[in-house]
């Protein structure tokens, strides 16, 4: 059964650009758009799945339309969208514990990555796996106080989720990081780049030979971001495998 999507935008081009990509899809639709603040909130409890939002609405603002979803008890998955994201709106919109938080303009294919995401998460299968990144990523030495262990533990979700994105790293992977945490591709490639420095300079050596002995010459070479990446999502992936 298709994921059913509810978006709420005063942006109608870009909506409409959502419902032109999912039209073909089997697994996602958008069956309701709304511009209009109000006409949303007197749908909210109508049926779908995921609940897209902006927060800067012309009419009325997003808080107030969380604040009914709240207020109606709904247990909907919810992504917040917004233009312009400060501490102070982050620290607002965290009282409504929203499942995403990504700032506009992103790409249609960065949004489908995120709904399957929520979805994934929702059915336990991520928390799980946030679980073992963890682990694997302190076992081979990188601390997790710099921004490249973060990039690389979401990057390794989302290749575990969709191993197609291998081909399309620095056209989609990194783009999408770089839009939820506010920041730039060429950024997160720098910073997923310092994160394998390090961990090749701590990192458990038998450990290290062990998973990246067959996909780079270990004593020669460190992996690229992208061997380095979807090595460790294929690892996880044959180990849930054998479980």
């Amino acid at each position: 059964m298709a994921i059913r999507v509810m978006m709420v935008d005063n942006d109608i081009s870009h909506m409409d650009a959502v419902k032109q990509y999912f039209s073909s899809s089997s697994s996602i639709s958008v069956v309701k758009t709304f511009s209009d603040g109000k006409e949303a909130i007197n749908n909210l409890d109508s049926d779908y799945d995921v609940l897209i939002v902006n927060m800067l609405l012309s009419d009325v603002n997003g808080e107030m339309i969380l604040d009914k979803y709240r207020e109606l008890g709904l247990s909907k998955l919810v992504i917040v969208t917004s233009e312009y994201i400060s501490p102070e709106m982050m620290a607002s919109i965290g009282e409504f514990k929203p499942n995403y938080i990504i700032k506009k303009p992103f790409s249609v294919n960065a949004l489908e990555t995120i709904i399957n995401k929520v979805i994934n998460n929702r059915s336990g299968v991520s928390s799980n796996l946030k679980i073992e990144i963890t682990d694997l990523l302190h076992s081979l030495g990188i601390p997790s106080h710099i921004k490249g262990y973060t990039y690389i533990r979401e990057g390794i979700e989302m290749l575990f989720d969709d191993s197609s994105l291998v081909g399309s790293i620095t056209k989609e992977l990194y783009p999408t990081i770089a839009e939820h945490y506010s920041t730039t591709s060429s950024r997160v490639e720098r910073a997923i780049r310092h994160a394998i420095e390090v961990s090749w300079v701590r990192g458990d050596y038998a450990l290290m030979e062990e998973i990246f002995g067959n996909s780079v010459d270990y004593d020669r070479a460190k992996p690229t971001n992208s061997e380095f990446l979807a090595t460790l999502a294929d690892r996880l992936k044959l180990q849930k495998e054998i479980a």
